[in-house]
């Protein structure tokens, strides 16, 4: 038996999954709740944006964070990375930077007779890759098995990397020179893509005060530890997602593929994330079942980026995340089975 919540979809009653007790979402709130006030303590006025970077860490997925300079695109992943007491490493992309300073090489030890493998940059459980876009090809290719499959490849040797295992990567959608733009593999491996903007006049102000006397991360402290994120990683998994939910999610997606405005829709990888990304914004919630309204807000930000839009889109300056927008309002809410 099931219950109607007043979106028209089947939640499931009280009592009826056992392992996701009251206490586990408490606690789930709890954490996540000291690790948004850190964040925020930094960034002022951005509450969606930074919902969005612990939505997409409970997730187990990887963030893009794309936006014009100054707007505070480093400053946010640096902070969220503080605020969790992980290993962290910050590698900044540079068009001279090479595959193997990223995953690692093995260098020959002349005591040992051997080769001994040296870690790259990426052996870190939060990884912060500021201006990925100002790499090479060949070094942004480098990042595609561990984002995947969390493992590194060398000599024929997989090395896997630690858990949690996160990468946040920023990159400047204006200033084109010098730069080299993420292939589709690439953009398809981040769960999502998020836009800062510029602050409101009142957080501006209050900027002022707060960064330019010292560098506000200097006093920023771990609020959460990495065991509390597998803890409430293991607890997102057992959201429950009903049928109608799942399938609102697919067809969703499959719109995308079938939209005149768009010559690439998304992948099922995209499908997979964006109900992933639902699990964790449901708990985010409070709530251990996910709505239609879960996936609606995530529609964009987990969808846009993996999207390439036709000239005629372009040339009637429609962004692709309203193409997605219009998909959503066009798509009927999914109605509960009859019974």
């Amino acid at each position: 038996m099931t219950t109607i919540n007043g979106q028209g979809t089947e939640q499931p009653e009280p009592g009826r999954y056992d392992r996701r007790e009251s206490a586990g979402m408490a606690e789930l709130a709890a954490v996540v709740d000291r690790v948004r006030k850190s964040v925020e303590s930094v960034i002022e006025g951005k509450p969606e944006a930074v919902r969005i970077a612990l939505t997409v860490l409970l997730a187990e997925g990887h963030l893009l964070l794309e936006d014009v300079p100054g707007v505070g695109k480093t400053m946010l992943a640096k902070a969220l990375a503080r605020s969790v007491d992980c290993t962290v490493r910050r590698i900044q992309f540079t068009p001279d930077l090479l595959p193997s300073d990223v995953t690692g090489t093995n260098v020959f030890d002349q005591h040992q007779r051997d080769f001994e493998f040296r870690p790259g940059a990426i052996f870190a459980q939060i990884v912060v890759g500021d201006e990925i876009n100002r790499a090479s090809p060949k070094t942004q290719s480098a990042l595609l098995e561990s984002m995947e499959e969390r493992q590194v490849t060398i000599d024929g040797t997989t090395h896997e990397l630690p858990s949690p295992f996160m990468v946040i990567a920023t990159q400047n959608p204006v200033e084109m020179e010098g730069t080299y733009a993420l292939p589709e593999a690439q953009r398809d491996r981040f769960m999502a893509r998020i836009s800062i903007g510029y602050p409101s006049a009142e957080a501006e102000f209050a900027m002022l005060d707060l960064h330019s006397a010292a560098n506000p991360l200097d006093d920023l402290q771990p609020v959460a530890h990495a065991s509390d994120l597998l803890k409430l990683i293991d607890l997102v998994k057992t959201v429950y997602v009903a049928d109608p939910v799942r399938r609102y999610a697919v067809d969703l997606v499959a719109a995308t593929r079938t939209s005149p405005e768009l010559r690439l829709g998304a992948s099922p990888r995209a499908t997979l994330h964006l109900v992933r990304a639902a699990r964790a914004h449901a708990a985010l919630e409070g709530r251990d079942y996910v709505l239609p309204d879960d996936i609606q807000v995530l529609a964009a930000p987990v969808l846009a980026h993996r999207l390439l839009p036709t000239s005629e889109t372009q040339l009637s300056r429609r962004t692709v995340e309203q193409v997605v927008l219009d998909l959503v309002a066009r798509l009927p809410i999914p109605r509960p089975q009859g019974r």
